[in-house]
């Protein structure tokens, strides 16, 4: 039996942001509920069979609080929703998009897109050391950098330490120019970008030449003792046994450590043993150590990517 039903959308801001760039939105939407969505002006027409109708609606109806005040839906909020309505965890993603990790530079906000994501973020906030494995473009480092950054602003912490294996393919620190900041920033990138996102750039280097905000190598964390300092590890993958215990021993009182990699994506010889799989086998039933798996259903870059980690995925097996 078919069966038509209309929402009236607010405004066009609302529309605009319920269609996504290109009505990609729209197409999730139908693709996740069998339903014919279309939009007219202000008015989202549903179509098709009484059920693929009434799960669009309830659907639509779930992204309500981002639609009407015009902010960004992503095709990830879509899925989320959709996921919340099948196991019925509604409320968790209402408490999920309330809660606002910060606000960018730029006046978005930014919170977790995905339930494991939320974990992930609640991990952080209860553990000392947390382990966060998953591919590409799950926000893994994004978000414990975000967190670490308004750690830091609230004063809960001395120091913040980026460190990360130079390790990449072909490609050595030595042949890299200039001194040892030079060479290490392409390796930190990622963590930059997240920083830049809620601080100043003046405020970062002042924060650097300070020695509050702090990049180096992992090479430069032997025989320390980080106190009161919210450390991250990234691409933890290309650490070799002896450097995650070592890092991992650094870990001083007042502190918290963040350690994210993807075990998919290790630049180490066919012959060596990635830091990161060994730490996860020793130290999985540690009490007091939170292990957090994304997958490929919390990628929240461009849709293309989650195709091109499932692919991975596939071939892989």
């Amino acid at each position: 039996m078919s069966a038509v039903s209309t929402i009236e959308l607010p405004s066009l801001d609302s529309a605009i942001a319920l269609s996504g760039d290109r009505e990609t939105n729209l197409k999730t939407l139908s693709q996740q509920t069998g339903a014919r969505v279309v939009l007219r002006g202000q008015d989202l027409y549903i179509s098709g069979t009484s059920n693929q109708v009434d799960l669009c609606c309830r659907l639509v109806r779930s992204l309500e609080d981002l639609w009407k005040s015009g902010k960004p839906i992503s095709g990830v909020d879509i899925l989320t929703a959709r996921h919340a309505i099948d196991t019925e965890r509604q409320d968790e993603l209402t408490d999920m998009r309330r809660d606002v990790l910060a606000t960018t530079r730029r006046g978005e906000e930014i919170r977790a897109k995905t339930f494991r994501q939320r974990q992930y973020i609640k991990s952080i906030r209860t553990h000392d050391l947390t382990f966060c494995i998953g591919p590409a473009g799950t926000g893994k480092t994004f978000l414990a950098t975000i967190l670490a950054a308004q750690a830091l602003l609230a004063n809960e912490y001395e120091r913040l330490i980026l460190t990360r294996p130079a390790v990449e393919a072909g490609e050595k620190l030595g042949f890299l120019p200039g001194d040892l900041q030079q060479k290490v920033n392409p390796y930190l990138r990622p963590l930059y970008d997240a920083l830049y996102e809620i601080i100043d750039p003046e405020k970062i280097t002042n924060l650097m030449e300070r020695g509050i905000v702090e990049v180096a190598p992992i090479a430069y964390m032997r025989g320390r003792t980080l106190n009161n300092s919210f450390v991250i590890l990234d691409e933890a993958q290309n650490t070799t046994p002896a450097q995650m215990k070592m890092v991992l021993t650094r870990l001083g009182f007042k502190s918290r450590m963040v350690v994210t990699g993807d075990l998919t994506q290790t630049d180490l010889g066919p012959d060596r043993h990635s830091g990161l799989f060994v730490a996860q086998k020793i130290l999985q039933n540690v009490e007091g150590i939170a292990f957090c798996k994304l997958s490929q259903a919390d990628v929240v870059r461009n849709p293309l990517v989650q195709k091109i980690v499932a692919a991975y995925e596939q071939y892989d097996r």
